[in-house]
């Protein structure tokens, strides 16, 4: 038994595997971050933090003679989304039902998702610096017309190039203005999206939770995320009716690179 305590949970071996391979599905469109920067891991539940290879000087020393400094690191966090399923429609997936209403699992992995994505991006106060947040690059605006997206992301990889950064280039896209440029076409009936990829010679990938949109680039080591506990499905209780679940992980966010990304308002 490990800290899930999926053993003690009142939910048979099918049951389990039928709310994993709904999560999965879930959740694999929807962490966007993970598409774009580096990923570690996982490293285990037990994995509590990031060695960022500093040290910070110690004022006081134990004795004469010596001195001292202090390993620097960045603790994980543990990011937690609870939810609850009818004890009726597990036992419904025993029978071999095939619309079992998982509703709540869904939310909660679209929750967990965003707060995955606003971390990376946008930063976690108190836990991990984002990636906007750490970059020295002004904010480009995108305007409300997607035919108009294409100069202010060509803009953002030329400033990449000056500061010779290299691509290929990423484009997270909240969920907005990912809408528009999926909608959008030029006046030839061009798919925007297509144009955007070719201009950024990547991918384009929606992104709950992100403001506007940022562009990356993808040649490595700019950006670690470092995970403990992947995404997992926990127990936590039961009563004759329902069954309280969470979905679970740790994980940190380290900026390497700070010049690497140009955000897009």
């Amino acid at each position: 038994m490990n800290h899930l305590l999926r053993s003690l949970a009142p939910i048979s071996d099918d049951g389990w595997k039928e709310l994993d391979d709904e999560a999965r599905e879930r959740l694999a469109p929807a962490l966007a971050a993970r598409r774009l920067v580096d990923f570690s891991g996982p490293h285990g539940w037990g994995y509590s933090a990031t060695n960022l290879g500093r040290v910070a000087a110690i004022k006081a020393a134990p004795c004469e003679g010596v001195v001292g400094a202090q390993r620097r690191v960045l603790p994980l966090v543990e990011v937690r989304a609870n939810f609850e399923l009818a004890l009726s429609e597990l036992r419904d997936i025993d029978r071999g039902a095939d619309d079992a209403d998982l509703g709540p699992l869904d939310k909660a992995a679209h929750q967990i998702a965003v707060a995955e994505n606003k971390s990376v991006f946008h930063g976690w106060k108190g836990a991990m610096e984002g990636i906007v947040e750490a970059s020295p690059h002004k904010g480009i605006a995108l305007g409300n017309k997607p035919d108009a997206y294409r100069r202010p992301v060509a803009e953002a990889v030329e400033r990449l190039l000056h500061s010779g950064i290299g691509g290929p280039y990423g484009l997270a896209l909240g969920g907005e203005e990912y809408q528009r440029v999926v909608e959008g076409a030029e006046h030839g009936g061009y798919p925007l999206l297509e144009h955007l990829r070719k201009i950024i010679d990547g991918p384009i990938v929606w992104a709950p939770g992100v403001g506007g949109a940022v562009l990356v680039s993808l040649r490595g080591g700019d950006f670690v995320f470092e995970s403990g506990q992947d995404l997992s499905i926990g127990y936590s209780s039961h009563d004759g009716e329902t069954v309280s679940l969470y979905l679970e992980e740790s994980f940190s966010f380290h900026v390497a690179t700070p010049e690497a990304a140009v955000p897009l308002s």
